[in-house]
């Protein structure tokens, strides 16, 4: 199959559904949910490199690179969410 960009759109999709369960379970402190995003990116970015023919990076360290900015970028688009429907306060 031919996943390209897609597979660094699936890496945040599933940093961010972490980021929501680590919200959820409350046990987990605000400050650290992008720093999580961030490794489960890292290590899905890794993962990508061996397992995705068609992965965008070609070495471990572009694919952990790909892997973060794509875990960190679940944490950009929550905040963008955040923002877009807050109400005036």
């Amino acid at each position: 199959m031919d996943f390209g960009i897609a597979s660094v759109a699936a890496i945040t999709v599933i940093a961010y559904l972490v980021g929501i369960g680590c919200k959820a379970a409350g046990s987990v402190k605000d400050e650290l949910i992008p720093v999580i995003c961030g490794c489960v990116g890292a290590v899905l970015g890794i993962a990508g490199l061996y397992l995705m023919p068609d992965f965008p990076a070609k070495d471990v360290i572009n694919a952990l690179a790909v892997g973060i900015v794509s875990g960190l970028a679940a944490t950009g688009v929550n905040q963008i969410y955040k923002q877009l429907t807050k109400t005036g306060e």
